[in-house]
């Protein structure tokens, strides 16, 4: 059981997004629960998704008006793209017909056969991942654009199990994206080749224990962020190591020891940074590219926060250590 003062804490503001995922992942409600499906009508008419909806533009697209790919995906991270990223991870679906009219118009330009991205031989294991991820969530797993997307990120598996998002004979633990996207779907709907890709995946994670990737520790792996876009860090790992059931495994307690040490006295976990969080590797950020990246947030880094204390909740919940 949590401490009642936590729950309160969590709940205090009203936020849905918040409410929904409390209720459903702390509390294990049911999805008919009365408070359940309140918190989900909710999304969208009030809090971060409501303020997300409301800077959509009137052709459907958020920042950058135009009729290319490049203006879905720039500037980062306010653009169509990222806005979208977001309300999936906020609980919005197609059901809201805002959701609907900016997700179909990022999946017909993603698919565009002159592009040939999203499957096709132009897709990049990020962009693809993230947005086969937010389609699901959205529930377009069945649209048959999103299917191709899930076949394209098993075939762009390395030999070693990871993935890259640049050019590489092996993967990366940044690259966590395809891995983050199997996870959102349903396990009986996971061909035989995407569930072997997930096996490989886990063992790839898991044999590095989520953090050790070279000979040098990467600061930020190890400060919290919402939202992460496609950046990495450890409670990202764990997120998607718990949600494949496999946070009993060995290899996950070092991690999860770790995030369990950020926990403040108060039984809270603070916002440490919001991205681009890079150490010491600037050019990554913009490599030349303009307009220039802006950081988008929900809360204030360096205070307590909701969003990251819920899911730091979840995954000790779904690891057995709550």
């Amino acid at each position: 059981m949590l401490p009642r003062d936590l729950v309160d804490w969590l709940l205090a503001t009203g936020e849905p997004s918040v409410t929904l995922r409390v209720l459903r992942e702390l509390e294990g409600r049911s999805a008919n629960d009365r408070e359940v499906v309140s918190a989900r009508e909710e999304i969208g008419s009030k809090g971060w998704a409501a303020g997300l909806l409301g800077l959509q533009l009137p052709d459907g697209q958020w920042a950058s008006p135009g009729t290319g790919m490049e203006e879905l995906y720039r500037p980062k991270y306010s653009a169509t793209n990222w806005s979208l990223l977001e309300l999936a991870e906020l609980g919005a679906t197609r059901s809201d017909p805002r959701v609907a009219r900016g997700a179909e118009l990022l999946l017909a330009r993603a698919s565009d056969p002159s592009d040939d991205g999203l499957g096709g031989g132009g897709s990049e294991v990020c962009f693809t991942g993230n947005c086969a991820r937010m389609m699901t969530l959205f529930g377009y797993r069945d649209d048959a654009r999103v299917r191709r997307a899930f076949d394209w990120l098993v075939a762009a598996q390395k030999s070693d199990g990871g993935w890259h998002c640049f050019p590489s004979p092996t993967g990366t633990l940044d690259a966590w994206e395809a891995l983050a996207a199997f996870a959102v779907l349903p396990e009986a709907e996971r061909t035989g080749p995407i569930a072997r890709a997930v096996d490989r995946g886990l063992e790839f994670f898991l044999g590095r224990g989520l953090l050790q990737e070279g000979s040098d520790d990467y600061a930020p792996w190890t400060r919290l962020h919402y939202p992460v876009h496609y950046y990495y860090d450890a409670l990202v790992g764990l997120e998607i190591v718990t949600a494949l059931g496999r946070g009993n495994d060995r290899r996950a307690a070092p991690a999860l020891d770790w995030l369990e040490s950020r926990r403040r006295a108060d039984g809270r976990w603070n916002l440490d940074a919001l991205h681009p969080d890079i150490d010491g590797n600037e050019e990554y950020i913009d490599r030349g590219v303009r307009p220039p990246i802006f950081a988008v947030g929900f809360e204030f880094p360096g205070r307590a926060s909701r969003w990251v204390t819920l899911r730091a909740l979840s995954v000790l919940k779904q690891a057995g250590r709550l």
